[in-house]
């Protein structure tokens, strides 16, 4: 199992050399083409490995950090070395100066996840200084909760797709329903149903209308209207206008359901600051038609409608606004809780909108508490290392940045993650020690002074399973371990030994014994359910074991049922259109109710002066993240060996681009090169560049160093989405682009940096 779908490996003995999707998955995704060759390629780190600045000088700040060199030690030296420096630490500054990053999507593995093994290690360490939330859905995680009650429940009990399509009349799908997003799932996946369900919609008359800057981002049939990037929020008000002046709003659902909405009706109609939100002042920012807006909010009233935001809404400046103002145009409409109408968001965004959760809980490794306090948003991971000691706002709660001096990283590349990734270099300059646990030397390995070599999922064995899939899957190994590669378990129970408390950590079991033990935790509810597991050693040899879902799900069809018996989690345990609480934090950049705010990065301000073309960063369709980008399917999309950068044939003719050029792409923040793909299917003005591209940048020693891979964070500004979530702000940014007509830089990002024995460096 993957995180993009569930398949057989063909292995030689050492290496994948095919792969072949489950027979039972409708849509399999192109990306599994990226595992075979992974196992041995050139980027895999063959060996543990320290960088030759922090073994010659020891533990400190370095800007050498991304260009030194490294020595290859044994096993036994790391061991040592990194349970000497977590000592050093915590006996000097204190468990609360560890942070354990530790963010992404390592494995879809219930217990090789090597998030879940470092976290479990640090815990038991004694704690260490961790993050909240996540860069996809850093504003959403924060902002429904307090407005609907809940986050992951938008997600795993969303309205199931075969409800949708056999309901919904008319489907507003702000963001579009991106199929490319829908082939991963965090916990892996059997089946990718959404094309299916979308066209069976249609076939049976339903209508979508796809509201996108990017004509792909909608599958088949569909209306598409492309606004102005960033002008979402200011048409979901307008739409709301509408359904006021033509007295279309469902008022006996707000009185029950909901909270606040008077006020939130006066901000429409202008009444507290004298700017009514018509379909003409919508307009003017979005560009849209006021008549078209107008049409769709009347279309919308008149039959079964459901509105979805994808989850790139939020991941832009004030991106708290554009989910809250979908929850809020669907209650207007009086549909919530109702079989294909109501709200949703993430449809389009990954695997797991719109399947069928299982009833029980997922087998898991238990982490323990953590005994330190400290928390930070993810997406402010370079404001923790830079600031130490400042105080900074965060959902309605006066923080203060711990001084971090060690950072521990496994499962995860934040170079693919933050912004700004010239900042964020100069961020990971100020530890004492970074250590990276990756099977890859990533950007981020090649930054640690401690590598450790993890092994691939391809080379463990495992057991997988997601909240919305019906399969617990045995994911066997396919090859045997590359090189001098452990898995983290077996890495964390050495440090753990070492530092006194190895039983604790391994309570005894190998990993086999483990994942005989938790498939047994998880057998009991199954069977208390009612349902039917075979033992252990039978559920090996079959390869994977069904579950219970429940199917034709509606989303807070609960509540709507009864909102007094099924409350929402709310301070008012209805639907918050206007929350007293977040009003009483007095933020400058998240009122009360769901607002318009101007953007700084945005086609409509001063900064488009003097960088014309907004770049919208979204996700790549040929890998997961920056998740084997060495892979055959990633790399055929390619140009010239750089990321491709889609823009419109009219901007591209501008500035004397063709399809297959290598172009710069530019700010007052960075630059990298991609290679140009004209493409009609978006505004003149708009361009596209996934991220992903493994960061390479021309001058390792340079934090501002041109990207020659086309890494678009070298671009995106390191800003949070508000003072209520500072989610990740990584969708959009402004930026102009011209030909490169210089000689081509060579691509470097997979090479692996120079490691050097131990006994040549003792000769220097």
């Amino acid at each position: 199992m993957a995180h993009w779908g569930m398949f057989e490996a063909e292995s030689d003995g050492g290496e994948v050399v095919a792969v072949r999707p489950f027979a039972g998955d409708a849509d399999p995704s192109p990306i599994l083409a990226n595992a075979v060759g992974s196992v041995r390629h050139r980027s895999r780190v063959g060996g543990p490995a320290v960088r030759r600045g922090w073994l010659e000088q020891g533990p400190g700040p370095s800007d050498r950090r991304g260009a030194d060199e490294f020595v290859a030690v044994s096993w036994d030296e790391l061991t040592e070395l990194l349970a000497g420096e977590l000592r050093r630490v915590v006996d000097t500054h204190g468990n609360r100066a560890i942070y354990g990053g530790s963010y992404g999507w390592s494995s879809p593995g219930r217990f090789h996840h090597a998030q879940s093994q470092v976290h479990r290690f640090l815990k038991m360490l004694g704690g260490y200084t961790r993050s909240e939330n996540s860069y996809s859905l850093g504003a959403t995680s924060v902002i429904m909760p307090r407005v609907m009650g809940t986050h992951w429940k938008l997600f795993s009990r969303s309205t199931n797709w075969d409800v949708i399509a056999r309901e919904t009349d008319l489907m507003v799908c702000f963001g579009g329903v991106p199929l490319k997003n829908t082939a991963v799932n965090d916990g892996g996946t059997s089946n990718h149903p959404t094309r299916g369900a979308l066209d069976a919609l249609r076939d049976r008359g339903g209508e979508i209308v796809s509201i996108s800057p990017l004509r792909d981002d909608m599958h088949g049939r569909a209306q598409w209207l492309a606004p102005r990037p960033g002008t979402d929020v200011a048409i979901m008000l307008a739409l709301c206008h509408v359904l006021v002046t033509d007295d279309l709003v469902d008022r006996a659902f707000l009185d029950r359901y909901t909270v606040g909405y008077d006020k939130f009706e006066d901000y429409l109609l202008g009444r507290t600051d004298g700017v009514v939100k018509d379909p003409a002042w919508a307009a003017a920012l979005s560009g849209l038609p006021a008549d078209t807006i107008a049409d769709l909010a009347r279309r919308m009233a008149a039959g079964r409608t459901l509105v979805t935001v994808t989850w790139s809404l939020q991941r832009v400046r004030h991106g708290e606004q554009a989910p809250w103002a979908g929850l809020t145009l669907a209650a207007m409409l009086g549909q919530i809780g109702l079989p294909g109408g109501g709200f949703g968001h993430g449809y389009g965004s990954m695997n797991e909108p719109g399947l069928a959760p299982v009833p029980y809980p997922l087998p898991t490794l238990f982490q323990g508490e953590n005994p330190v306090p400290d928390s930070i948003p993810v997406a402010a991971i370079s404001d923790l290392l830079l600031n130490p000691g400042r105080e900074y706002d965060y959902n309605g709660e006066r923080r203060t940045f711990p001084d971090i001096r060690l950072v521990y990283w496994a499962g995860g590349n934040p170079f693919h993650h933050h912004q700004d990734l010239g900042r964020l270099r100069r961020a990971l300059a100020r530890p004492d020690t970074i250590v990276v646990h990756d099977p890859y030397w990533t950007p981020m390995a090649r930054h640690a002074d401690i590598v450790v070599p993890s092994t691939t999922a391809l080379e463990r064995d495992d057991l997988a399973c997601a909240r919305n899939d019906p399969l617990l899957v045995a994911m066997q190994a396919a090859t045997p371990r590359f090189a001098d590669a452990r898995d983290d378990y077996d890495t964390f129970s050495a440090l753990a030994y070492r530092l006194g408390f190895g039983d604790r950590f391994t309570e005894g079991r190998t990993s086999a014994e483990w994942l005989a033990h938790l498939y047994e935790q998880w057998r009991r509810f199954v069977l208390a359910d009612g349902g039917v597991a075979p033992e252990f050693d039978e559920f090996w040899a079959r390869g994977h074991v069904a579950m219970r879902t429940e199917d034709d799900l509606t989303l807070l069809e609960d509540f709507r049922a009864d909102p007094e018996r099924n409350a929402l989690r709310t301070p008012s345990g209805r639907i918050e259109i206007f929350s007293a609480d977040i009003d009483g934090f007095g933020y400058d950049d998240c009122g009360g109710h769901p607002a318009w705010y101007e953007p700084e990065e945005w086609l409509g301000g001063e900064r488009a002066q003097s960088f014309p073309l907004h770049l919208i960063a979204n996700q790549p369709r040929t890998r997961l993240h920056s998740q084997l980008d060495h892979g055959a399917t990633s790399q055929a999309s390619k140009i010239e060996g750089r990321e491709p950068i889609r823009m419109h044939p009219a901007a591209a003719s501008a500035r004397g681009i063709a399809t297959g050029d290598v172009v710069r792409v530019f700010n007052d923040r960075g630059a990298c090169l991609a290679g140009a793909l004209l493409d009609d299917g978006m505004l003149p003005d708009v361009v596209q560049l996934s991220t992903g591209a493994w960061y390479d940048p021309i001058d390792p020693a340079d934090p501002n160093s041109l990207c020659v891979h086309g890494n678009p964070n070298v671009l995106t500004p390191d800003v949070g989405t508000s003072k209520l979530a500072r989610g990740s702000t990584g969708q959009h940014v402004l930026v102009q682009i011209e030909r490169f007509d210089g000689p081509v830089p060579p691509i470097r990002a997979y090479d692996p940096p120079v490691v050097r024995t131990r006994s040549t460096s003792d000769r220097r």
